[in-house]
């Protein structure tokens, strides 16, 4: 839709993401799982690459949502996340871009978590952390008491005078999700360029931001693919529900008529394992597989789960050999260094 298009540019966006980002092929994973015969063509769209604090694809949320809180005169940025978040990371940076403060609100199953991978790079930034502790189901990713603990940090934020502007979780919200439309679009070019025309994409999805932006950017771009969201946490029904919500209020942003409902947004539900952020034997699997092929770093929490999926279903036969497929890469390298015990045994 060449409105939607001309919109999209409209918006006020801040350059933090070094795009396009690559879309390459998989070749050396292509061969471990049975060459051409066997294996589709699986291209990678790299939003690991995209820049920001050793990227991401938060980075394409972080645009236009660093944009929103300029517009509003905010002077710090107040985010949410587990304490391994590549999110937390990834918004402590980009406020610092833009000149900003930053407060993470942090849930930890630790009360004392060490200093390494995303939680490292937090004070690294100067970043001003709350922890509070994560709920008792590991399966789900948000703390019960988090948004009562974000609305005292605002509060206290105010009454040092400060402006601030909260980003929910994973930067998920109809702002944000203006990214992945974005990145739809981006694509949908990439794929023309290259006369390519997949039919699948496989991405990892948390809390639903950029799940609602490829939905929606689906809908205006109209791409061969089928989108195929692999979950990372429990709490279905309600991320379906939200996911809906955010894909409307993007749509309503762009002026487009689009309705998105929550049976639309379906995720897999198989590969989270048993919890948030707790690595799976696939998802290790996948890890080593994919660097020692491939030289991709996957992260144990989100693209590892997703990856799984996609070979758990080449090895199943479910996808035609003379296919050709995509991998969404989000990113998440950081939080590897967090995990090497549990990679130790792969290694």
């Amino acid at each position: 839709m060449s409105n939607a298009r001309a919109i999209i540019e409209s918006i006020p966006r801040v350059s933090l993401a070094t795009l396009p980002t690559p879309l390459t092929e998989a070749v050396g994973l292509r061969a471990a799982l049975g060459g051409r015969s066997r294996c589709p063509r699986i291209l990678l769209k790299r939003d690991d690459l995209t820049g920001l604090a050793l990227g991401g694809n938060k980075a394409r949320k972080l645009e236009f949502l660093i944009a929103d809180a300029q517009r509003l005169g905010a002077t710090t940025i107040v985010t949410t996340g587990a304490v391994q978040s590549n999110h937390a990371r990834m918004t402590a940076a980009a406020a610092r871009v833009a000149g900003l403060e930053v407060t993470l609100v942090l849930t930890t199953r630790e009360p004392d978590p060490p200093r390494q991978g995303n939680y490292l790079l937090d004070h690294l930034f100067g970043a001003r952390v709350h922890l509070i502790p994560a709920g008792p189901d590991p399966r789900i990713a948000v703390a019960p008491d988090e948004e009562a603990r974000v609305c005292e940090v605002v509060d206290e934020l105010r009454a040092r005078g400060e402006r601030p502007y909260v980003i929910p979780v994973g930067g998920s919200s109809g702002v944000g999700a203006l990214g992945y439309v974005f990145g739809t679009r981006e694509l949908v070019e990439q794929l023309t360029a290259m006369s390519v025309s997949p039919s699948r994409v496989y991405y990892a999805s948390g809390s639903r931001g950029t799940q609602a932006g490829l939905e929606l950017g689906s809908r205006l771009f109209s791409p061969s693919y089928r989108l195929h969201g692999i979950a990372v946490s429990g709490g279905e029904e309600e991320k379906r529900i939200r996911a809906a919500r955010i894909a409307t209020e993007a749509a309503s942003l762009l002026g487009v008529d689009v309705t998105i409902a929550p049976d639309d947004l379906v995720t897999n539900q198989e590969f989270i394992g048993e919890g948030y952020g707790i690595p799976t034997p696939g998802g290790l699997e996948a890890i080593t597989l994919v660097a020692e092929r491939d030289g991709v770093l996957l992260d144990p929490t989100y693209t590892s789960k997703a990856m799984a999926a996609l070979i758990a279903d080449v090895r199943a036969r479910t996808i035609d050999p003379g296919e050709t497929i995509i991998f969404l890469h989000t990113g998440g390298a950081p939080a590897l260094f967090a995990h090497a015990e549990a990679l130790g045994g792969r290694l």
